[in-house]
């Protein structure tokens, strides 16, 4: 159940270690508390790389791809002998992470390994099978920790980079981390393939509730027909009801604007103002956790705690931002705080917030390219909102394809 490829490598040896690589060891352990979780790399190097055994490997990945002791994968892979590692594909924001949003850094040469480095944002199809061509690589290899929204550009990174892999017959293999906002279950409307882009290119949950190696497998056997030569390193000692500090690992921001396992909590609903002409908090030491616009004063605030969603409440706030929207100028609007994680959700109270911050502010305007129609993977939410629907009445519109979404996803589900 663990693995799904068609012959990563051959040989029986080397199937026996894919396999054991791929057996979550202690993922059904009900212990409470934090207990420290290996990741899929930490599993690969324990077990002596083996599955990497006599190729030429290529390593998508970006600042988090990191062990327990914070060293980079690309370091460690680079330094051992027993690895050839060739090539490095940097995604949105750069393989050593100092791009903002809707960036990335280029083609270059790693001072630190001396090892090419292609971009691969932006780029998707042939072009990018090309680009694996040209590298050299036999084997792909993806490690970038996700926070588990689908508007987060990084799963559509694996998603391409697979497709490539097909398309140039190279092999490729998931090295596994945590969602952040744990594996409970998906939430949210699933994207309508009309509205398909780079902030979601299939049908998922607009919070998916699984981990990059699901959603790898999910992807292979239901988008991309099961033409990837895929396998996944699983990790060891992951619930799905664990949030990030249940498992010990260091928390590195995955892009500039995601400091903190906090701000992936809340993202999923509030990223939503990114398609608005409120600050989604970008400039300020809490993005995402802070929104608001100039002329808003306590009243929004006042608003949505009178809803009573579960788990967080709201604080009256102002600042300024220091970048993005209303860069230098002082805004009110509201600050998140998430009180009981195991109740909240994020995405409904997302659209709590649209619903209220059109009511209390008149100047609220949707960005004029419908960026919240690419987000949330339709028109229905717009234009909901914008015909005076409530939270409720907005949430019940896509329960019964996340019904259809959640049957799906149960199926490539390797945690418990």
């Amino acid at each position: 159940m663990s693995l799904s490829r068609r012959g990563l490598l051959a040989g029986t040896g080397t199937v026996a270690a894919i396999s054991a690589l791929t057996t979550p060891a202690s993922a059904t352990s009900r212990r409470r508390g934090p207990r420290p979780v290996r990741t899929g790399f930490d599993r690969l190097a324990a077990d002596g790389y083996r599955a990497l055994a006599g190729h030429k490997i290529g390593v998508v990945t970006n600042p988090t791809g990191v062990t327990r002791d914070v060293r980079h994968i690309v370091d460690v892979l680079h330094a051992d002998a027993r690895v050839r590692l060739v090539a490095v594909f940097g995604p949105e924001h750069g393989f050593r992470g100092t791009a903002q949003a809707g960036g990335s850094e280029g083609r270059s040469t790693d001072p630190a390994t001396g090892l090419p480095v292609y971009d691969t944002y932006g780029v998707s199809g042939q072009a990018l099978a090309d680009i694996f061509t040209t590298s050299g690589v036999d084997t792909v290899v993806f490690d970038i920790q996700d926070v588990g929204a689908r508007f987060y550009t990084y799963i559509w990174t694996l998603y391409d980079c697979m497709e490539a892999a097909a398309l140039a017959g190279k092999r490729f293999l998931v090295l596994d981390r945590p969602n952040p906002m744990t594996g409970r279950a998906a939430s949210g409307p699933v994207l309508d393939k009309a509205f398909a882009t780079f902030v979601g290119r299939e049908p998922i949950a607009q919070a998916h509730g699984m981990t990059v190696a699901e959603l790898a497998r999910l992807f292979n056997a239901e988008f991309l027909g099961g033409r990837v030569e895929l396998a996944t390193s699983l990790m060891s000692g992951w619930r799905r009801e664990d949030f990030y500090d249940a498992t010990a690992l260091p928390w590195v921001p995955p892009s500039p604007n995601m400091p903190t396992p906090d701000t992936a909590l809340v993202y999923a609903g509030t990223c939503m103002f990114e398609g608005t002409n409120l600050s989604e908090g970008r400039g300020t030491t809490r993005p995402f956790e802070l929104l608001g616009a100039e002329g808003i004063d306590a009243r929004w605030a006042a608003a949505v705690n009178d809803l009573g969603l579960a788990g967080v409440r709201f604080r009256e706030a102002y600042f300024t931002p220091t970048f993005s929207k209303f860069q230098g100028k002082t805004v009110g609007g509201v600050q998140l705080h998430v009180h009981e994680r195991e109740s909240y959700d994020p995405v409904r109270t997302g659209i709590a917030l649209l619903v209220t911050a059109k009511r209390v502010w008149s100047s609220f305007a949707w960005r004029s390219d419908h960026w919240i129609d690419k987000l949330t993977g339709s028109a229905t939410v717009r234009t909901m909102i914008d015909a005076g629907a409530d939270t409720d009445e907005v949430v019940a519109a896509w329960q019964d394809k996340l019904r259809a979404f959640r049957e799906t996803r149960e199926k490539y589900l390797l945690y418990r």
